[in-house]
Order: C-alpha cells, then sequence, then structure tokens
C-alpha cells in the first residue's frame, strides 16, 4: 500500500483504538546449542556447527541444555513471573526448508515462565506497565539465503541455499499479554518495551541481544478496534523486526494501514507480514493456529522440574534493573540524557563504570570507550566488549597519561599495542619506547634545531606572532616522535624567541 493510500495517524486515533501484543525470540548465549553438543557460535562457515541431532537424522536424541535452562528460569525471574514446578516440551509440526526436522521442539501449554510484567521507563520519565503472558524455551531454525531476487526473499528468487548452523541454538520465546490504551503513543511504547527487554536481558548477561545478527528478534501483532469496543479487532503479525526504530515503525504502519482497509468497508485478513526496511509490511503468509500446528509432548525429553532451591538461588543473581543503574550512573557522573543514550547505543556503559572502578575519571573512561574504542570496534566490525583489552587496562592507561608519562597521542599507540596483543599498557610503553620525553636539555636541542631550520618562522614569533609557534612545535613533535609534551615544547619555543 502507498503513502498515500494511509490513513493519517490522527484520523485513525480519532475512530480506532489499537492493541499489540509483543513476542521477542531471544537467543541465549550458551556455549553449545539446546539440544546436542555442537558449539552456539555466530559467524561460522554455513553447515559446519550441525551434528545428527540438530539436523534431526533418524536415531539420534536431544539431551536439555541445562545452561539454557538456568537462563530461562533467569529471565522469568527478572521479568517478574511465576516459574512453574513442572514444565515440558512439545513437538510443533511445520514443513519449512529452514527447520531440517519438520518440528521444532518447544513449550506449549506447561512453559517455564508465566503472568510477569515488565515496568518500561518511556522517553518523558514516565512508566509503562507491560503484562508477561509467558517466556518459554525452545530452538531456534536454520537460515534461509534467497539469492535472484530484489527483495532477498523468496518472492522471485531462483536459489534458496540453506544453513543449519543456527538450528537448534536455545531460545527463549518472551510473549506479551495485550498491550491496551496506549492510544497515540503505541509505537513509542512498542518500541520503549523491545529496548527495555534488550537492556534488561543483556543485563543478566543471558543474551549478545545483538538485533542486527537476529540474536533478538521480534514479531510485532497489531489489530485495531472501534472506540468503546470491548472485542479485539482481526491481528496481523510483522515478523522478525530487526532494530528498535523498525519496531515503532512497524507498528505505527500497521494501524494506518489497517485503518485505511477498514475504513474503506475492507476486512483484515489474519496474517503474517514482512518488515520492509523502507518502512512499509507486505503480506507473508494466513497465520496458523495452534491446532495448525499440531503439537504434542516430546516424547524424548523428561519434564522440566526446577526445584525451589535453584529458583531461589537463580533469584540471588538477579541485577538491579539496567535503567535505574544508568539513572544512578548519570547522576553520578553529571551528564546530559543525549551523551548517556550515545554510550548506552554503543554498549559503553558497563565498560565505563567499570574503568572507573578501576581508577580512571569518568570523563576519561567516556572519551576512551565513547570514542577511540568504538572507533576500534567499527574497524574490526565486532562489539566493545568484545574487544581484547579490558577496563583495568583502560584505566592503567590513563593513569599513565596522568602521571604525564604518556601524551593522549602515545596513549593511543600504548591502546593500539594492547589491542594487538603486545601485553600490558606499561609494558607496551616501555617495549615501543613511548615513554614522554621530560628532559628539556633533549627538547631544547629539538627546538633550536627547528627554529634553525625556519627562520622566517623564529622572526615571526619574536615579532609578537605566538601563534607561528604551532610550525616549530610540530617540528619538534616529529623530530621526537610525539614523545615530547606539547605544552611544555610551546612555552620553550615562545621562551626561545623572546
Amino acid at each position: 500500500m502507498a503513502d498515500a493510500d494511509l490513513l493519517d495517524y490522527d484520523d485513525v486515533l480519532a475512530t480506532y483504538e489499537p492493541v499489540m501484543g509483543m513476542e521477542v525470540h531471544v537467543e541465549l548465549s550458551t556455549e553449545t546449542k539446546m539440544f546436542c553438543g555442537c558449539a552456539n557460535r555466530f559467524g561460522a562457515e554455513p553447515n559446519t556447527l550441525v551434528c545428527p541431532v540438530c539436523l534431526g537424522l533418524p536415531g539420534a536424541l536431544p539431551v536439555v541444555n541445562e545452561s539454557a535452562v538456568e537462563s530461562a528460569i533467569r529471565i522469568g525471574l527478572a521479568l517478574n513471573c511465576d516459574i512453574t514446578p513442572w514444565g515440558r516440551f512439545a513437538r510443533k509440526n511445520y514443513f519449512y526448508p529452514d527447520q531440517p526436522k519438520n518440528y521444532q521442539i518447544s513449550q506449549y501449554d506447561e512453559p517455564i515462565a508465566v503472568n510477569g510484567y515488565l515496568d518500561v521507563p518511556l522517553e518523558d520519565g514516565s512508566i509503562w506497565r507491560v503484562d508477561i503472558e509467558r517466556a518459554h524455551m525452545e530452538e531456534d531454525t536454520g537460515k534461509l539465503t534467497h539469492l535472484g531476487s530484489d527483495t532477498g526473499r523468496i518472492s522471485g528468487a531462483t536459489t534458496s541455499l540453506a544453513d543449519f548452523n543456527r538450528a537448534g541454538v536455545p531460545l527463549v520465546e518472551i510473549v506479551s499479554k495485550p498491550i491496551e490504551g496506549a492510544g497515540e503513543r503505541a509505537p513509542e511504547i512498542a518500541r520503549a518495551y523491545v529496548t527495555a527487554l534488550r537492556d534488561l536481558l543483556r543485563g543478566l548477561g543471558v543474551s549478545d541481544v545483538r538485533m542486527d545478527q537476529g540474536s533478538m528478534r521480534c514479531d510485532s501483532n497489531v489489530s485495531l478496534k472501534l472506540k468503546g469496543a470491548a472485542e479485539f479487532g482481526t491481528r496481523t503479525e510483522t515478523k522478525n523486526v530487526n532494530s528498535l526504530k523498525s519496531v515503532e515503525v512497524a507498528v505505527r504502519y500497521e494501524m494506518r494501514r489497517q485503518a485505511a482497509v477498514l475504513q474503506a468497508g475492507g476486512t483484515i485478513t489474519q496474517e503474517t507480514r514482512h518488515f520492509h526496511e523502507d518502512g512499509h509490511t507486505t503480506s507473508g503468509r494466513s497465520k496458523e493456529t495452534a491446532e495448525d500446528y499440531r503439537y504434542f509432548p516430546e516424547p524424548d525429553l523428561e519434564p522440566i522440574a526446577p526445584s525451589d532451591e535453584l529458583v531461589e538461588r537463580l533469584r540471588g543473581t538477579i541485577p538491579e534493573l539496567p535503567w535505574l543503574v544508568r539513572k544512578r550512573i548519570q547522576d553520578d557522573w553529571g551528564i546530559s540524557d543525549e551523551v548517556m543514550r550515545d554510550l548506552v547505543n554503543a554498549g559503553a556503559i558497563e565498560l565505563v563504570a567499570a574503568t572507573v572502578e578501576h581508577g580512571a575519571s569518568s570523563e576519561a573512561a567516556r572519551a576512551w570507550w565513547g570514542n577511540f574504542l568504538t572507533q576500534k570496534a567499527n574497524e574490526s566490525e565486532v562489539t566493545l566488549d568484545e574487544l581484547a583489552i579490558t577496563p583495568a587496562q583502560v584505566a592503567a592507561v590513563v593513569k599513565l597519561v596522568d602521571d604525564g608519562k604518556l601524551s593522549n597521542k602515545l596513549a593511543r599507540q600504548v591502546v593500539e599495542g594492547v589491542l594487538a596483543g603486545e601485553g600490558e599498557p606499561e609494558q607496551v610503553m616501555n617495549e615501543r619506547g613511548l615513554v614522554v620525553v621530560r628532559d628539556d636539555s633533549l627538547i631544547q636541542a629539538a627546538i633550536d634545531e627547528a627554529l634553525a631550520a625556519q627562520p622566517d618562522i623564529a622572526d615571526k614569533i619574536r615579532g609578537g606572532k605566538v601563534q607561528a609557534a604551532g610550525a616549530i612545535v610540530g617540528a619538534v613533535m616529529k623530530a621526537t616522535k610525539g614523545q615530547a609534551d606539547a605544552a611544555r615544547v610551546r612555552e620553550l619555543v615562545i621562551a626561545a624567541c623572546s
């Protein structure tokens, strides 16, 4: 549907009330897959992390990943859910090339966690409570790559490639109860909810929540009902939305699209829809019901029955809510909302805080992680916490600068050496010979040589144009390989020409 055919957003709200339901799939960061010993790792060569179990070969039997179960319980506890004392897996039957067994092992009527809630912070400082229906365990599917189509989807493709490395990766699906009463803020609340979930899960350490890599994916369900009506409208489910902004855009688009269809006298089809990055959705397939999947208990797995002792032990590992931690940190550091948002988006908050705990100032820690190290992470196409440098090492570099042993320029070279695996900061500094030159006699010799080589510059300085000293300072810094203190060089240059 073209934008011109969509109903104006204000007109949507004048007639209809949106109802949302959010289903968020989260891949767990376990060492191995959910039911086999294959490595759980992103980015490996296609079909190299597979075995008879995750390929569904005859006679292969699954075994539950204990670490994945504990992660699922911790997620449930963090979402204020009841942890069920007895649950089991089921087979969810469907036939699709990305599912090698032709069924998915999931939890159906007996999930691990039920009846929770998450208090979601909104940008204006208010809180919106989203009630959680359930959080259940399952395995991920494989991944299909469609070649030959303009959109990258199966429609129009000439070839489809299947990679089963992801098949069997542990998933927790978090399903909200219907979100009503949001009105015009529905798209904003959808985004804020997924943002809060991402931050919470990252804080728990159960997932890297990389939406760009598919380790966190959101299905947004949207329906419209007439204002004042009790009965919900027919919903659509926009599948696998993979960015926070796209969650908001997808909800807003579906509200406008559905309203336009209803205003024209049409009916909404219950279906899945694909989200396109230019901001619109297109029809996928008619939405299946539970009966279509022919669920039945998984015969090869025992039920999950976590003890009270286990649940209470895991409850003790739940950290403070990330946004409450950030608010306290922000107040302590005295930084703006914008700076805080940038640090959060870069995944730098915990790293900066840890660097401060090791003795660095918050200003210096923010500068390193938010600028130079973010640049290095982008160049290497990794996240900040994947860089080969620790907060303690960054704090050690800051101390070397504070002690006057390194200039900022030399400190960057030291950090590059640490990233390259050359050792601890002081070791890199010594072995590369990067210590700041503090001997005035050595600096003065370099200044005399520079002034002699550029007499016209020397005359300008003597004539009162002190800004010309920059050229001499630059020459001295080059001669000393950046190891002189630039401020001290400038002082000595001006003194020499006075």
